[in-house]
């Protein structure tokens, strides 16, 4: 049996279906639902949801949610195997945290660590729904965006396979976009000209500060976004060496979400 958790999020329901098509037994869990409702932040309601399981899909709820040892211990003491979607910057993060409770607990484990996300995008659907405009700062700055849907497959393989046990595959988009050619590609998926302006990083933290709040936070993406202007992210073939197919590229994210911008 295999525990997803988050499996309402945006990586963890294609979890789910990926692993019930490739005929696993699945089992889903979330705080608001699934077949076996559990908070991580709780411990005490894991039981139920571990019930029977052998390798556990782990998605940690967010930086400023606490009790990552005491739930990663709840876990690792009931399973053989957990499969933690992690980030490619885990070092700097709460991943971090997460990814040295699983590893002190000695359970076989595979760390997924993905770039950024295409669905951060949706951040924009806003804007272009209202105006057809993103005002946004950097627009040079280069990003290899991956399809949610990437993630989720190397996921399945690894909770179906041990092959990639103890390895902590960097999953990224197949090339580097700029977030103003990101939004072009969004308009040309929908069937509008959308437009990038570009705000100052004074006007963008002001901004991104009333819809945050967490003034570190703000911080560090402004300073990320900075710094990938001239250079961009890395790609990696991760996706390509597991699944043994490309990761999808962005313009085809924004196709199969592009009813999110209208």
């Amino acid at each position: 049996m295999i525990l997803v958790t988050g499996a309402t999020g945006n990586v963890g329901r294609h979890v789910a279906v990926g692993l019930a098509e490739a005929g696993a037994a699945v089992r889903t869990s979330s705080r608001r639902g699934g077949d076996v409702p559990a908070d991580l932040t709780d411990p005490g309601s894991l039981g139920p949801a571990l019930d029977g399981v052998d390798t556990v899909f782990l998605v940690w709820p967010g930086p400023a949610v606490p009790g990552i040892e005491d739930a990663v211990g709840a876990i690792t003491e009931r399973v053989r195997k957990v499969v933690y979607l992690s980030a490619a910057s885990a070092e700097h993060g709460f991943w971090g945290t997460v990814e040295k409770a699983v590893e002190h607990s000695g359970v076989d484990r595979v760390f997924l660590r993905p770039g950024g996300f295409a669905t951060n995008t949706l951040g924009w659907a806003g804007m272009v729904r209202d105006e057809g405009v993103v005002r946004w700062p950097y627009g040079e700055a280069a990003r290899s965006l991956i399809h949610e849907r990437d993630i989720a497959d190397v996921a399945v393989r690894a909770l179906l396979g041990d092959e990639l046990d103890g390895t902590r595959p960097h999953l990224t988009g197949p090339a580097n976009l700029t977030q103003a050619e990101q939004v072009r590609l969004i308009g040309e998926a929908i069937g509008r000209d959308v437009r990038w302006v570009e705000l100052s990083p004074e006007e963008a933290r002001e901004q991104l500060l009333a819809e945050w709040g967490d003034e570190t936070f703000v911080d560090a993406a402004l300073s990320h976004w900075a710094s990938l202007v001239g250079m961009g992210e890395p790609v990696t073939d991760d996706v390509t060496r597991i699944i043994g197919r490309p990761a999808r590229p962005f313009r085809d994210w924004c196709r199969d979400h592009a009813a999110d911008f209208l």
